[in-house]
């Protein structure tokens, strides 16, 4: 959808894109200018294959400081953007046959990703009744001899979904009666929540599970650098073992002067996140509302991220049951969304609302035009 509305443009279509899940904010000025003096200073050559010393310090301060995962930089892997970390954790150890147990909506890669180590994707279907997220109850039901991931995003793409320490201790204890269960835990949207709770994460709530959890993070989504392509994710030393021998043989090191930004985006200042988050907050609050308003739509309140994920099902049969239609029509009328069923989802779309607020308002004045 955004390389159509991108095509659209081109043709001199009047279109705003709603579709793409990045800041637009823009990077922090003491990161463009880390990654200046690293160019400068001719930082660019080979790194070690799984990153800095310098960044895996800042990592995992990262991880102590805004996860509260106290790990040491030796089980710290630097990724070319957290989709590097995802997929070399599943390939590691996804053989032919085994199962990974996936919350629906899902973020749309973790299936992909699955399917081409082999592995069978078991949807966990989730719904806005319930805020997207599952009871424990409902994990286990699923869980069999050949389960061997669960996946975990909190804060979650598509919905804006967060996983509270309780929820997380209580997944813990179905965790514990089934140890061949591994846990991916994406917490790449931790900085970006919206109630005064502290981020919970299962490494922390459940310690003795640490040796089956990995953590993915990143500078992507809380510094606006997705197109520095760095990730870090931290986990037991076989699982980040195995991961840096794939790495060494795939890709080789993350770029030598986005892992110099990197750095200062983790050691550097964190004061313009409140302002980023509170800018976020607005635009969810409006975006809501506005949504709420418009007949045959509806939305959840998101706690995290800065998404979307909206129910239209009362209008689908104008749409012959099909999302990816009601998609198109609205992108025929000047917005690019994305259809829910590219989560694993039905009935709706996602947007983005990591946009300007005129710029939402004006988005969302022709999604209620085109609706109407």
């Amino acid at each position: 959808m955004t390389d159509r509305a991108s095509e659209l443009r081109a043709e001199g279509r009047d279109v705003i894109s709603l579709s793409v899940g990045e800041p637009d904010f823009d990077t922090p000025p003491h990161v463009i200018q880390a990654a200046k003096d690293a160019l400068d200073a001719g930082d660019t050559r080979y790194t070690p294959v799984t990153g800095t010393a310098r960044l895996k310090e800042a990592a995992a301060l990262h991880f102590r400081r805004d996860l509260g995962i106290a790990t040491d930089p030796s089980q710290v892997i630097i990724t070319a953007g957290g989709k590097q970390a995802i997929f070399e954790a599943l390939a590691a150890t996804i053989s032919a046959g085994d199962e990974a147990i996936v919350p629906s909506p899902w973020w749309v890669s973790y299936p992909q990703m699955v399917r081409f180590c082999g592995g069978t994707v078991v949807p966990l279907r989730t719904s806005a009744a319930n805020g997207y997220r599952f009871h424990p109850s409902e994990l286990e039901a699923l869980i069999t001899p050949r389960t061997n991931w669960l996946l975990l995003n909190s804060p979650g793409n598509p919905t804006g979904a967060v996983y509270p320490a309780e929820m997380l201790r209580g997944i813990g204890e179905v965790l514990r009666r089934h140890p061949q269960v591994l846990v991916m835990s994406d917490d790449i949207y931790a900085p970006l929540r919206y109630s005064d709770a502290p981020h919970a994460t299962l490494a922390v709530e459940c310690p003795d599970l640490a040796d089956r959890i990995i953590t993915v993070s990143g500078v992507s989504k809380s510094h606006a650098m997705t197109g520095f392509r760095i990730g870090v994710a931290t986990g037991p030393d076989w699982l980040i073992s195995a991961m840096g021998r794939l790495q060494s043989n795939s890709s080789g090191n993350p770029c030598s002067i986005s892992q110099a930004a990197a750095v200062a985006a983790f050691d550097g200042p964190q004061d313009f996140l409140a302002d980023w988050r509170e800018a976020f907050r607005r635009r969810r609050d409006m975006v809501v509302q506005r949504i709420n308003a418009i007949e045959g739509l509806s939305t959840p309140v998101p706690d995290g991220a800065f998404y979307c994920l909206i129910d239209a099902a009362p209008l689908m049969s104008r749409f012959d049951g099909d999302d990816g239609k009601l998609a198109l029509h609205l992108l025929n009328h000047g917005v690019a969304t994305v259809a829910a069923s590219a989560f694993g989802g039905a009935d709706g779309f996602r947007i983005s609302f990591a946009a300007d607020e005129a710029v939402l308002a004006q988005a969302l004045d022709r999604i209620e035009k085109a609706l109407s």
